[in-house]
This record gives structure tokens, sequence and C-alpha cells, in this order.
């Protein structure tokens, strides 16, 4: 896809997120796969995978989306950490609470029940 936005949900592995945020790092596919410790080769294949789920063209087009997708941060920009369950549970004493959080198209809300 030219724009480099899928408008659907991609599921992607753990190690696939974890390839996406060492290229959104800046890193050669070369320096990723010594990161790892796997070969160039099975990154390259990675990399391939990850540009056909996302529909995206380049690496530069797969950052973009990875950014508006929040599925990495980049300067303390598109972050957002979740509060410590013990600091939750220290606040609210057993009360159910609601995070909510966006993503550019979608709404996400989860509801943490509170153990005292």
């Amino acid at each position: 896809m030219a724009g480099g936005k899928s408008e659907t949900p991609v599921s992607l592995s753990d190690r696939e997120l974890q390839i996406i945020d060492l290229v959104a790092a800046g890193l050669t596919n070369q320096e990723i796969a010594g990161k790892l410790e796997i070969s160039k080769r099975t990154v390259d294949n990675h990399i391939s995978n990850i540009l056909t789920k996302t529909e995206t063209e380049n690496r530069v087009a797969l950052v973009r989306w990875a950014l508006q997708w929040g599925k990495v941060c980049l300067n303390d920009v598109n972050c957002c950490t979740l509060p410590n369950q013990n600091r939750i549970n220290d606040l609210f004493s057993g009360k159910v609470i609601a995070l909510v959080w966006y993503s550019p198209i979608l709404k996400f809300t989860d509801y943490f029940p509170l153990h005292a």
C-alpha cells in the first residue's frame, strides 16, 4: 500500500514486533541480526514478511505504519506506559478502574479489577 497504512489490524509475532522496534531505532538488518543473535538472512525474511503483513513498501513506510498503530515508541513520542499494578492497588484499594487509550484508528478500553 503506497500510503503505508493498513486499514485493518495486523497480527504480528513478538519477534516481528521486536524487529520493527529495532528498525525504528535505525538499526540495519546486519545490526539487528547481531543484537538478536540470529542470521542476517533470518532478519531479511522477517522484514519481508512484516512488509507484506503491514502492506508497506519499505522501512520508512513501515516505521510510519508502526507509529500510526502504536507499535513503537520513538523519543517518548507515541508512548503509553501503564501504571504498576501494585501502585494501582494502593491508590484505589479494591475498586474497578477503566484505563482508556487511543490509537489513530480505534479506541481501546480495558477494565482492571483491583485486589486489595
